[in-house]
């Protein structure tokens, strides 16, 4: 058992050192390229990290498996946090015609669900912006990730 635990991180060093520099810095950019163009682009969040990320995918991805594996993370990363973000904005906007519709009434309840609508928007683009700014960091050092809270479309 312990042979088996001394192993484990030489094994992830030993994977860390067969990745060149070369990989780590496209597999790094698939995640900051997808942050910067999103940022870029901010009504387009997830838009833009899609493309960002895909452009990497498809340069990259029959070239070294380490580039591709990040790139996809990336891509369904970012449609994840587009698809979070366009559920936000859907109950906003029905919150918003609740409140329309009951002439001002409904703002009793729609208020509170609105104050907390704001704080899961808020909470998704602080997750956005940490996890690709981890997951460029790991990639950068030849390490894998998973992003967190992510749909995996592409396998």
């Amino acid at each position: 058992m312990e042979a088996s635990m001394q192993s484990s991180p030489q094994l992830a060093l030993q994977t860390q050192s067969t990745i060149s520099p070369s990989d780590r810095q496209w597999a790094a950019s698939a995640h900051f390229l997808a942050l910067l163009l999103a940022l870029m682009t901010a009504w387009m969040v997830g838009v833009a990290g899609i493309v960002g990320a895909g452009i990497i995918y498809l340069i990259k991805r029959d070239d070294s498996s380490f580039v591709a594996e990040h790139a996809r993370e990336a891509i369904n990363f970012n449609l994840s946090m587009l698809l979070y973000s366009v559920a936000a904005v859907a109950m906003g906007v029905l919150l918003a015609g609740a409140t329309v519709l009951t002439l001002g009434l409904g703002l009793i309840v729609t208020a509170p669900a609105g104050l907390l609508l704001l704080v899961v928007a808020a909470a998704i683009a602080v997750m956005w912006l940490v996890c690709s700014l981890v997951a460029g960091f790991k990639a950068w050092n030849g390490e894998h990730y998973r992003y967190p809270l992510t749909l995996r479309w592409l396998g």
